[in-house]
């Protein structure tokens, strides 16, 4: 037996101990993004937006059907981490975004 098989993990949320394979395929199936229609996104996926954006502190406003490149995910599952030509380190909501 190897220690993965030994070890246990205390879940917080049911306030039980649970095997780590167990805890690590719950948070693995938790940490899906979905894009807006509900497509699974990677990281390095594009992006096309599918509404106008006014974006806070750039004073500009990305319209609908902007092509993103390559973005990253974050610890957040329903926001993605992006660069844009006129826009560093822009943060989008999954909503607004369908894979490319």
């Amino acid at each position: 037996m190897s220690d993965q098989d030994d070890a246990y993990v205390y879940d917080e949320v049911t306030g039980e101990w649970r095997p780590a394979s167990e805890m690590a395929a719950a948070e693995a199936s938790a940490a899906e993004v979905r894009d807006a229609s509900g497509n699974l996104l990677a990281d390095g996926d594009s992006v096309v937006l599918v509404k106008d954006l006014k974006v806070k502190g750039a004073g500009q406003t990305l319209k609908q059907g902007t092509l993103i490149k390559s973005i990253r995910l974050t610890d957040n599952p329903e926001e993605i981490d992006c660069r844009h030509d006129a826009i560093k380190g822009l943060v989008l909501r999954t909503e607004f975004v369908r894979k490319r």
